[in-house]
């Protein structure tokens, strides 16, 4: 009797250890989950398109960037708001006119649209480069990626490669899969005034569009600089 007792209580014992194990794995994994959440908030809430400014440009060769023609000052830094929503959409329901729309964002129901403006107010002719740079991806949600860019009207649609490794139709592939582009504009003369607009949506009609990337997140932002480093 006395060894059934001493069985039932050690038995006991081993499962309230179990328990206790059990509860501080999860507590752990969950706070391990509310981390990882605020890190990715952190990382994406300040917005899906950025754009930075080399300060050598506007200390050395006057160049400015900007996206109000009435405030023309000093930034190292613009940042374009995310829309609402970001489904998959076509890029036959962007709008003819969203590069000749004036300064700033003006988002549409799942698709970010942002125009700024890059000047010379220096007395020197310039040259500067610019890159469109993929900071980070969840998901494969580049798959299926679409990024516009408007350089004084005209537009050229960049994507990345199709699974067969061909450039998906009306697009110039990415230049690889942290680079979506990169441009050098020379000839800068005072007073000329390049506007951009940066279109980026997930296009529905690509074939690596499904349901594999929901949920994912993609990061983007375009630098302006004096000088590149081609390695």
């Amino acid at each position: 009797m006395q060894k059934e007792i001493k069985l039932s209580t050690e038995k006991l014992r081993r499962e309230k250890k179990t328990k206790r194990i059990l509860k501080i794995l999860l507590l752990a994994i969950l706070l391990l989950l509310l981390l990882l959440y605020f890190v990715i908030g952190i990382v994406y809430n300040r917005g899906n398109f950025s754009i930075t400014l080399d300060p050598n440009l506007y200390f050395d060769r006057g160049l400015i960037v900007y996206d109000d023609p009435e405030y023309k000052v000093y930034r190292t830094e613009l940042l374009a708001a995310a829309p609402d929503t970001f489904d998959n959409i076509s890029y036959r329901w962007l709008p003819e006119d969203i590069g000749a729309l004036g300064g700033g964002s003006h988002n549409g129901d799942n698709y970010l649209a942002y125009t700024f403006y890059v000047e010379n107010l220096g007395e020197d002719v310039s040259e500067y480069w610019s890159e469109v740079i993929i900071d980070d991806v969840i998901r494969n949600v580049d798959e299926a990626v679409r990024i516009r860019v408007y350089k004084n009207g005209e537009d050229t649609t960049y994507a990345k490669l199709s699974a067969t490794g061909e450039a998906e139709p009306g697009t110039v592939p990415f230049v690889d899969d942290h680079l979506v582009v990169r441009d050098h504009v020379t000839n800068f003369r005072p007073g000329d005034l390049i506007e951009y607009t940066i279109v980026v949506w997930i296009e529905g009609s690509d074939l690596e569009c499904t349901d594999n990337i929901l949920g994912g997140e993609f990061q983007v932002h375009m630098d302006f600089n004096s000088e590149i480093d081609d390695e």
